[in-house]
C-alpha cells in the first residue's frame, strides 16, 4: 500500500519547507515508502531539492521513490496529497517590487506578504497560477485527493481556490498558532505540552480563546508579563493587543503590526522604538538567503564541509537588518541539512492520520460553513480540525468575543476585495482593496493609493492576467 501513496511538492525549491515536511514524512513507517515527486519551476533548485530528499531518506535509513520534474502535470498525476509551497515572482524582482514602490509614496511594510499593499500584490500574482494548478489536479490527480496550501497570502488563497473548485479541497496550513504557544509556554516557564489552547479567527489574526495549564487559566500571568514590562522586546506588539483586546494573537508581532493601523505611522518612528517594529523584516530575511544558499549548496554537494560558524560570522558582517533571531535562523538550517527532527508543521501529521487513521487535532485554513458565527460565511478562517482516516474535519467555534471579530472582519475586507478581483476580473477592486487596507488607509490619501496601485500593478505587469495590466 505505501508505494501507491504518492505525495507532490509544488514548490520544491523552498528548501526549509521541503527539508521539514519530508523529513517528517519520512519519519512515519507508514509513509516511509511512499513516493514522492518534486516539482520547481527553477531547475537548478528542483536538483537541490531532490538532493535533500535523497539526503533525508539516508539519514532516517528508508527507501521512498523520489523523482524530479519541472514539468507540473507530470509531477501531479496520481498525487494524492500536494502541497504547496510556492513564491511566484520570487524576492527579486517581485518582492523587491512591493517594498519599493509603496515606499516611494511613504507606505512602510514588515513582511508584505498577508495583508496590506504587499500581500494584496503577492495575491495577485499567486491566485490565478494556484487556480491553473488545481485545474491540474482536478485533471490527473488521484481520486480524494487533498491539496495542502503552505502559500501567502493563505486566507485570500484558501478563499479562491475553495470557491472555484468542490473536487479538490484546499487545506491551508501555517505554524503560527503552535509556533506562539511554544513562545508563550517559554515566557511563562511551563513546558509546551502541558498547555491546553483553542484558538481561532482568520490566517495570521486568529485568538487564544482557551490558554491554561492543569486547568488554571494563564491568562493572568500574561496579563502581568505586560504589566511589569517584561514581554520580549520582539513581541511588544502582540503584548500590547492582549492589553487591548483581552486575548494573544497567534502571528508574530512583525507581521500583526501591519495588519492593523496603530503602529507604522509617518513621522511617528517613537512607535517603532517603543514596540520594535522591524521594518523591511522580510527583505532582510531573503537577503539571509542569498548568504545562505552558496553554503547550503556545497553542504549537499559535500556533505560536512561547510561550517555553520563561518556562515553565521558572515552574515553578522552583512549587518542585515533583521531580528537578531533570523541570523542564527540560518546557520541552524545549514546544521538541520544533516539531522532529521520531527517538526510542528501540520503537513505530515495530515497525511499520516490520513493514511493510517490516526486521529489528531491541527489547525486548518477552510472556509467558513457554520463554523464562526461573527465572520462573514464563506470567508476563511482558522479553527481547529480532526483529522482522521475521513480527512479534514473543521469544527464548530460559535461566536468570537465581538472585538476580536471586529478587528478580523476589517481583513476579511481586503481579503475578499482581492478573490473578487480575481474571480470578477475586475481591476477596480484591486483599489477597494488597498482603500480599505486599514494599514494603507492610516497613511496614504485616496489619490496616492490610486497612483501606487497602477504603478505595482504596472511593474508586476509580467505575472499578471491580462486583466489586471494598466
Amino acid at each position: 500500500m505505501q508505494s501507491r501513496i504518492k505525495i507532490t511538492l509544488i514548490g520544491a525549491g523552498s528548501i526549509v519547507f521541503t527539508r521539514n515536511l519530508l523529513g517528517d514524512i519520512f519519519s512515519y513507517p507508514e509513509l516511509a515508502g511512499c513516493e514522492i515527486a518534486l516539482h520547481d519551476i527553477d531547475e537548478h533548485r528542483l536538483r537541490l531539492a531532490e538532493m535533500v530528499a535523497q539526503r533525508l531518506a539516508g539519514t532516517l535509513g528508508v527507501s521512498p521513490t523520489i523523482t524530479a520534474s519541472s514539468d507540473r502535470r507530470r509531477a501531479l498525476a496520481d498525487a494524492r496529497f500536494v502541497i504547496s509551497t510556492i513564491q511566484v515572482g520570487g524576492y527579486k524582482p517581485a518582492t523587491v517590487t512591493d517594498f519599493e514602490i509603496p515606499k516611494k509614496f511613504g507606505l512602510e511594510q514588515t513582511i508584505g506578504d498577508t495583508l496590506g499593499i504587499g500581500g494584496i500584490m503577492r495575491g495577485l500574482r499567486t491566485i490565478p497560477v494556484q487556480l491553473a494548478m488545481l485545474k491540474d489536479m482536478e485533471d490527473v490527480c488521484a481520486p480524494g485527493a487533498i491539496h495542502l496550501n503552505y502559500v501567502n497570502p493563505m486566507a485570500m488563497i484558501t478563499w479562491a481556490l475553495n470557491q472555484a473548485s468542490t473536487r479538490i479541497p484546499t487545506v491551508g496550513l501555517c505554524h503560527s498558532v503552535q509556533h506562539t504557544a511554544h513562545e508563550l509556554a517559554h515566557d511563562l516557564g511551563i513546558p509546551v505540552e502541558e498547555i491546553d489552547y483553542h484558538c481561532a479567527g482568520i490566517n495570521h489574526m486568529a485568538f487564544y480563546t482557551k490558554f491554561e495549564h492543569q486547568g488554571v487559566d494563564l491568562y493572568p500571568r500574561l496579563r502581568q508579563i505586560y504589566a511589569e514590562g517584561k514581554a520580549p522586546g520582539w513581541n511588544k506588539v502582540r503584548y500590547e493587543m492582549l492589553h487591548q483586546l483581552g486575548h494573544f494573537p497567534t502571528e508574530s508581532s512583525e507581521h500583526f503590526a501591519e495588519y492593523v493601523p496603530w503602529f507604522i505611522k509617518k513621522g511617528r518612528e517613537d512607535l517603532l522604538a517603543k514596540y520594535n517594529i522591524p521594518l523591511d523584516e522580510y527583505p532582510g530575511r531573503c537577503q539571509i538567503f542569498e548568504h545562505a544558499w552558496p553554503y547550503i549548496e556545497r553542504e549537499l554537494q559535500a556533505p560536512g564541509t561547510q561550517d555553520a560558524q563561518a556562515l553565521l560570522a558572515e552574515l553578522q558582517a552583512a549587518d542585515i537588518h533583521v531580528l537578531p533571531r533570523e541570523i542564527g535562523a540560518a546557520a541552524r538550517l545549514l546544521e538541520g541539512l544533516n539531522t532529521v527532527t520531527r517538526s510542528v508543521e501540520y503537513g505530515g501529521q495530515i497525511i499520516h492520520s490520513m493514511v493510517s487513521g490516526t486521529p489528531r487535532v491541527v489547525y486548518g485554513n477552510v472556509l467558513n460553513h457554520q463554523l464562526i458565527d461573527n465572520l462573514p460565511q464563506s470567508c476563511a478562517v482558522e479553527v481547529p480540525c480532526l483529522v482522521d482516516a475521513n480527512g479534514v474535519q473543521p469544527t464548530r467555534v460559535g461566536k468570537l468575543p465581538i472585538q476580536l471579530a471586529a478587528l478580523m472582519r476589517t481583513n476579511v475586507n481586503v481579503q475578499e476585495l482581492v478573490v473578487a478581483a480575481i474571480t470578477q476580473q475586475k481591476r477596480e477592486h484591486v483599489y477597494h482593496a488597498a482603500m480599505l487596507d486599514p494599514h494603507t488607509a492610516a497613511v496614504l490619501d485616496l489619490e496616492q493609493i490610486r497612483a501606487m496601485v497602477d504603478e505595482l500593478l504596472l511593474a508586476h505587469r509580467a505575472f499578471l492576467p491580462e486583466y489586471l495590466h494598466a
